[in-house]
């Protein structure tokens, strides 16, 4: 019996731990709509923006795009391209989740310009810097703009066969941005 309450003492007490934490890393965490300005990029599809109020740049995963893994051919010219269109950019952001890395998965717009539409992930895929993240059935909320860059033969969809960064990543794991520099 005194097992019993021992374990039963320790799963709650891990129990307040965990939500304890998680109450800490929601207080921490940015709202749901916030700005900031783009610190660094990763790869094609992941940036650092640092949010307007202050605080530690916060990684971010751009929602409903998949770009090519950074050792992966065109993986350094997606980067690139996302780094000259954000560098020091302000930047809007709405959170919607977190991946299984950890890292904040959110629509990311910048002011309208000339340089093509407000919503970066648009922008990425019209552009073939990257795919529309299909899951399952779905194509994407970027079907259509990967179409036209198909048919327009644009960045990566200039090679004959383009091998989606999922595909590539069962054949040959992730790499990191170490990695390629």
């Amino acid at each position: 019996m005194q097992t019993l309450i021992l374990r039963f003492s320790a799963i709650c007490g891990v129990a307040l731990g965990i939500a304890l934490a998680a109450g800490a890393a929601e207080k921490s965490a940015p709202q749901p709509r916030w700005s900031g300005t783009v610190t660094h990029v990763s790869d094609g599809d992941t940036l650092w923006v640092r949010p307007a109020a202050g605080g530690k740049p916060v990684r971010i995963r751009i929602d409903g795009v998949d770009a090519p893994e950074i050792c992966q051919i065109y993986g350094p010219a997606a980067k690139a391209a996302l780094a000259a269109r954000l560098s020091k950019q302000t930047v809007n952001v709405q959170s919607l989740r977190r991946d299984n890395f950890g890292r904040l998965l959110a629509r990311v717009t910048v002011q309208p310009q000339r340089k093509g539409p407000a919503d970066v992930g648009e922008w990425l895929v019209r552009e073939g810097h990257a795919w529309s993240y299909r899951y399952r059935r779905d194509s994407g909320p970027y079907a259509k703009q990967q179409a036209l860059a198909r048919t327009a033969r644009k960045g990566l969809f200039a090679a004959a066969r383009p091998e989606e960064p999922r595909e590539f990543r069962k054949r040959h794991g992730a790499c990191s941005d170490s990695a390629a520099q």
